[in-house]
């Protein structure tokens, strides 16, 4: 039989990739080379290790405030219910400053459900009085039945249902140890002059959501929206006023915090 002919033997098959496979010996085809990767440079080194630094120093931070069973239920309830509450971080740093100055009249704009009333009111002296301030009657109540949870009688808070800006006008001057604001960012600037008005001197303004103006980039096609732009004001408010000492914490959502001086005498 032939070799051409039908049904010769014509050898093993071969492999339908056998055209481009590559023969012992043979010099593989040029094509484009395998780019090396990029190396990184001694400072993105450094800025990635401290950016995971920072993320740790700030994990920890957050873990060494520890919630007991009401605080953690208070804080899980403003969850659910969206009032965004203040972090266990933010809410020791209230504690602190209210216990630091003994404070017994405290004004808080933002009730939320409860949990940094919570926390003023356990850095609070006894017998004292936390004023809040909210526009929810659904998040007072939940914030209510809270503060019952935690132990504080009825008489302890003074809960205002209204706008804070239409509420803290109506408070006496020089009246309060401590000013918490946790509400819409674009009114900050405005708050911060109600609060100065309404605390006694070596008094204490904090602002929560401090730190959202940090993280905002702003380039040629972009601009803050109101409540960043506002931020940056009253940082830059408190840190340009004479009568105030500032501190930015980078705790929670970040705190701004300003001690109300003694005003200069005129000269």
């Amino acid at each position: 039989m032939s070799p051409g002919a039908p049904g010769a033997f014509r050898g093993p098959r071969k492999p339908a990739h056998a055209a481009s496979a590559i023969r012992p010996n043979q010099v593989p085809r040029r094509g484009r080379p395998a780019r090396a990767p990029r190396k990184v440079t001694r400072g993105e080194a450094a800025i990635a290790s401290r950016d995971d630094t920072l993320a740790h120093t700030l994990a920890h931070i957050e873990q060494y405030a520890v919630e007991d069973a009401t605080l953690s239920s208070a804080r899980e309830t403003g969850q659910r219910a969206e009032s965004s509450p203040i972090s266990a971080s933010g809410g020791a740093a209230l504690r602190f400053l209210a216990a630091s100055i003994g404070a017994r009249a405290v004004v808080e704009v933002g009730t939320g459900c409860g949990s940094s009333g919570i926390w003023l009111l356990r850095g609070m002296r006894g017998e004292s009085v936390l004023t809040s301030v909210d526009i929810e009657p659904e998040y007072q109540e939940l914030a209510r039945a809270a503060y019952r949870r935690a132990g504080f009688p009825a008489n302890r808070v003074r809960l205002i249902l209204g706008r804070g800006l239409h509420v803290l006008p109506r408070l006496t001057d020089g009246a309060y140890d401590m000013v918490f604001v946790d509400a819409e960012p674009a009114s900050y600037p405005a708050y911060l002059a109600e609060a100065l008005r309404l605390l006694r001197v070596g008094g204490i303004v904090v602002f929560n959501n401090a730190l959202e103006a940090a993280t905002s980039s702003d380039g040629p096609l972009s601009a803050p929206d109101a409540g960043t732009a506002a931020v940056r004001e009253v940082a830059r408010l408190v840190r340009d006023d004479e009568q105030l000492i500032p501190l930015l914490l980078p705790i929670g959502e970040g705190l701004l915090a300003a001690i109300r001086e003694e005003a200069p005498a005129d000269s």
